[in-house]
């Protein structure tokens, strides 16, 4: 049984605070109300309705054609299930690159509507003044900087980002400049471990690595790559915990096989 302080709410200052108290921060992604009641009852501190709901969840080869609209719907949905962790959403592709103000009031959509505790941003330096706009108008940040998915045109692919010394160097200004701006922490995507260690050390805001290595102050993965849902998808950040895409197979061929052969429904699942 969960006791009061452990149901207590996880906040921007509960975040920071772990941080300072070198208390890795768990997160996962989720979508829906049961994902999210289990990430829940499981302690997971931040849940984050990300825009991979493009990719696993609709089935995209990209994040690009998620809309705002079907943020807030997914994060309604996971807000039913969540009574301790902190619910953080994706802004998704443009919903903030236009202008400030577009950003601004497209957060504020989301503030408003879903009740999270707060928005992610892809991008560092480029976007310090967005951040700071939103930040000074009572909405949380957090920033997302290395491998930054709504980039991947750019990019050309999923390659690790920060192999080199010239892109090394952007990415630690990127954190300082989101820091400056009030970014309450930063998820740091795909890059050697000892650059996110650089970056984790350099900036008083906690660091979520995903692909980043171990010397971040927390962790975050798409939840259906750790439960193995996903099967062609194999990078090695990703630990599987389960492989539920095989067991939900044979399930389902049970299942048609049963009825097939008349042995579903029996007589004691009749009335």
């Amino acid at each position: 049984m969960n006791t009061t302080s452990e149901l207590k709410k996880v906040t921007t200052r509960r975040i920071i605070e772990m941080k300072a108290a070198k208390d890795k921060i768990t997160a996962l992604t989720a979508y829906d109300y049961l994902i999210a009641r289990l990430c829940d009852r499981a302690g997971i501190d931040i849940i984050l309705v990300g825009d991979s709901v493009g990719n696993v969840f609709q089935g995209h080869d990209t994040t690009l054609p998620v809309t705002l609209d079907e943020m807030i719907y997914h994060t309604k949905a996971v807000q039913k299930g969540v009574k301790r962790a902190m619910i953080v959403v994706d802004m998704p592709f443009m919903s903030y690159q236009t202008n400030i103000d577009e950003a601004f009031r497209n957060a504020g959509r989301i503030m408003k509507e879903t009740e999270a505790g707060a928005v992610k941003i892809e991008g560092g330096e480029l976007f310090a003044k967005t951040v700071a706009k939103l930040t000074a108008n009572g909405i949380p940040v957090m920033g997302h900087i290395g491998l930054t998915p709504q980039a991947i045109h750019r990019f050309g692919g999923y390659q690790p980002r920060g192999k080199d010394k010239e892109e090394a160097e952007q990415l630690l200004k990127d954190a300082k400049a989101l820091e400056d701006a009030g970014a309450f922490s930063i998820v740091i995507e795909k890059i050697p471990a000892k650059l996110a260690k650089q970056i984790t050390e350099s900036v008083n805001i906690p660091t979520i690595g995903i692909g980043g290595g171990k010397y971040v102050d927390g962790q975050i993965l798409v939840v259906y790559d750790m439960l193995g849902l996903i099967e062609e998808f194999n990078p090695r950040f990703v630990r599987r915990y389960l492989n539920l895409s095989d067991d939900i197979y044979k399930a389902f061929s049970k299942y048609v096989s049963d009825i097939k052969a008349g042995d579903f429904p029996s007589d004691k699942e009749s009335y």
